[in-house]
């Protein structure tokens, strides 16, 4: 009978994430990603079989759990826009440089110049706009939100706003990332309401 894995595929994946953040993913190697999850580069080769196939399991996995976050925020407050501004703040929480956020955004070329990640990425992209509009139904239905809300209109731009502060953040350098996503946010909702 085989040993049981110390190490789960999850771990892995988790521990890609932070070695992206870290080294990009031109740069980053097996051992990289190794020395971040506690295992060998030989058993990462084993069990994904290249550096390509992991960062597609990676691609695949954070497209599955994109909604995830917008799922926790919404278990945790009564306010759907508390749950928006919760969600918010961990995703800045993954950006803890600039540099970091350029090393994730490299997952970006990958996503727009081969098709298997961008499948993958498409895949994301739809998942945080379901949940979104979710999100921000409940807002309307509980009154944090007008009647009449365009809630498509607006998911999209709370998915346009979130990118583009934390991009912004990331080239300027200026200030805290999570405050000036709320920021943004609080901007683009008062004009909704």
């Amino acid at each position: 009978m085989p040993r049981p894995r110390a190490t789960s595929d999850t771990e892995i994946l988790a521990a890609t994430g932070r070695a992206i953040g870290a080294h990009g993913p031109g740069r980053l190697t097996l051992a990289h990603v190794g020395a971040e999850a506690g295992v060998s580069p030989a058993t990462l080769s084993q069990r994904f079989g290249s550096k390509r196939s992991l960062l597609l399991a990676f691609a695949a996995d954070a497209a599955a759990g994109a909604a995830e976050p917008y799922w926790r925020a919404r278990a945790a407050h009564e306010s759907p826009l508390a749950a928006l501004h919760a969600a918010a703040d961990e995703f800045a929480g993954h950006m803890s440089t600039p540099e970091a956020m350029a090393n994730h955004l490299g997952m970006l070329q990958l996503d727009l110049s081969d098709p298997e990640f961008r499948a993958h990425a498409a895949a994301h992209s739809r998942a945080v706009d379901r949940a979104l509009r979710e999100l921000l139904a409940d807002a309307v239905a509980v009154g944090e939100l007008p009647p009449g809300t365009d809630v498509p209109r607006l998911a999209r731009a709370v998915q346009l706003t979130t990118d583009g502060s934390l991009l912004r953040w990331a080239l300027t350098g200026e200030g805290d990332p999570a405050t000036l996503l709320h920021d943004d946010l609080d901007h683009l909702l008062r004009r909704t309401q």
